[in-house]
């Protein structure tokens, strides 16, 4: 039971996060590699496909909402779906060693983004 606990709380965050549109994925990635020993590809190929299911509760709830532009949806829908397919698969035949490097700096970039906008927030007030 404590083995599979872990791997279920990682999921449901990251399932969480990703219908609030909070980067849930970014999370699911790093608690795979870091807490649970997963192989990064392994571990980036899971997450695009993560993403599918994720994406379309997301989906769900902010239609019932009203959120939703149906034209750009239906638009969007099949290439995107095609694409992390794609990328899932391309990720699994790529050297785990030419993807950490390039995803940790990509981490550090997004994060210290995040980290100044906040800052220019607090400092200046909300625009």
């Amino acid at each position: 039971m404590k083995a599979a606990l872990l791997p279920f709380l990682t999921g449901l965050a990251a399932g969480t996060l990703s219908a609030w549109g909070v980067g849930g994925g970014t999370l699911l990635l790093l608690c795979m590699t870091l807490l649970l020993g997963v192989e990064q590809q392994q571990a980036q190929g899971v997450n695009l496909l993560f993403f599918l299911p994720a994406a379309g509760m997301g989906l769900l709830f902010h239609r019932r909402r009203g959120e939703i532009d149906g034209a750009v949806w239906r638009q969007a829908a099949l290439p995107g779906t095609l694409a992390a397919l794609a990328a899932a698969a391309a990720a699994q035949a790529v050297d785990p060693d030419l993807l950490r490097r390039p995803f940790g700096v990509y981490l550090l970039w997004a994060g210290g983004t995040m980290a100044v906008r906040l800052w220019q927030e607090r400092r200046n007030g909300p625009s």
